[in-house]
């Protein structure tokens, strides 16, 4: 008896040590698959671009944009920036919201952003400027240049107003994102002799939701009523379409009562917005491979801003010997709405073990970026199947031929 009772002890902790070790393959799996993402990022790798290297701007308008830096290494950094060049009758500095700037601190995988200015003075003439910023590591490791072209348009001659009424405005320029709402506040000065109903209208861009509105009212409203040698101000509204390219839209407004009419020309500057969308056509972000096989993915990529999104490229943060490919392996350009389908093919790694690992794909456009992470799942391929059939019969025979040794006994 007690020869069988110690069999059957022994088969029992032979059936737990083996159920452990299946359990715990996957868990240690699923730990180091975070930990082999980070290792995958190298060790320095810092970017910087302008927020728009090409710009036109009216005669005597200031510039103004971002520099943006991206620090896509293990490493935080420390970097000079200054300007190179610039031409003759500009002011120019670079800096925050308060100080001017003549260096930064990046950390890792993180980006900062500094501000351009440059104010033309009165010799500055219609023509195109240019504009270099240059920037590097404290160790001169890396070394950054960018160009920003700037084209000041030929000063406008100003149309007299007609007898009768005058329109004025502070801020005939207003600039903004694509999505934004801008409120010109327009001062209508009537110079008629009695009092007058004047009609307001606007013509814009086709496709411009435009409206006015008394001053600090809600009310939209088509007409003012004006006595007779006095002023009123009057709002308009402006709101552009969602596909509105960026650029420079013109506005006219006039206020008219029988023969007066006056008209203002205003002016919205669109700087666009930038937006990339990404997924999978299932809209799962899950996958299955076997060790060593590419198992393929296919991912689309939408630009759902107003702007163009150019040179964009792929990147991965996979577990060590992994290897993740792309078709096509870069995107030359995407327009506004345009939407295009990538190929991934993720390997595992030959010797990696069942279980769940993370691959992260980050999709880096020009001023516009997109992170993916898949779960992928490896499953055991069929020789192992075959390999662990074989294990368990040898070990239930092992077992058999001990419980007979000890019944002998």
């Amino acid at each position: 008896m007690q020869s069988k009772t110690f069999g059957r002890m022994m088969v029992v902790m032979f059936l737990i040590v083996m159920g452990l070790l299946i359990y715990q393959l996957p868990s240690f799996a699923q730990e180091q698959a975070p930990k082999a993402a980070e290792e995958a990022k190298p060790e320095r790798l810092i970017t910087m671009a302008v927020e728009y290297p090409g710009v036109e701007v009216p005669f005597e308008e200031n510039v103004s944009m971002n520099i943006i830096f991206n620090n896509k290494g293990k490493a935080d950094e420390n970097v000079d920036v200054w300007i190179a060049s610039k031409p003759e009758g500009w002011d120019t500095k670079i800096k925050t919201y308060r100080f001017t700037v003549m260096g930064l601190y990046v950390p890792s995988s993180e980006k900062k952003e500094i501000s351009f200015e440059a104010t033309p003075d009165k010799t500055v003439k219609p023509g195109k400027y240019e504009f270099r910023i240059e920037s590097q590591t404290r160790d001169g490791q890396f070394k950054m240049a960018e160009t920003i072209a700037v084209t000041v348009k030929a000063k406008q001659e100003e149309k007299k107003e007609s007898k009768g009424v005058k329109l004025g405005t502070t801020y005939p320029v207003l600039r903004g994102p694509t999505d934004g709402t801008y409120e010109f506040s327009i001062d209508v000065d009537s110079q008629l002799p009695d009092d007058s109903i004047f009609d307001l209208s606007a013509q814009g861009p086709e496709g411009w939701d435009i409206n006015f509105k008394p001053a600090y009212e809600s009310k939209y409203i088509s007409s003012l009523q004006i006595k007779a040698n006095q002023n009123k101000s009057v709002s308009i509204e402006i709101k552009p379409p969602a596909t509105a390219q960026a650029g420079q839209y013109p506005i006219k407004m006039q206020a008219r009562a029988g023969d007066a009419k006056g008209e203002i020309d205003l002016m919205v500057v669109l700087t666009g917005t930038y937006k990339l969308d990404a997924g999978t056509t299932s809209g799962l972000l899950s996958l299955d491979a076997r060790q060593g096989q590419p198992s393929n993915i296919s991912i689309y990529l939408k630009n759902s801003g107003s702007a163009p999104q150019n040179n964009i490229s792929f990147m991965t943060f996979k577990p060590e010997n992994w290897k993740v490919e792309f078709k096509p392996e870069k995107i030359e350009t995407l327009a506004p709405g345009e939407l295009k389908q990538i190929e991934a093919l993720i390997t595992p790694y030959n010797e990696a073990l069942v279980g769940d690992y993370s691959v992260a794909v980050d999709i880096q456009g020009e001023k516009a970026s997109k992170t993916l992470e898949f779960r992928t799942t490896v499953k055991a391929s069929a020789s192992w199947v075959w390999v662990g059939i074989g294990i368990i019969v040898v070990a239930v025979g092992g077992l058999t031929a001990l419980f007979r040794s000890f019944g002998r006994r």
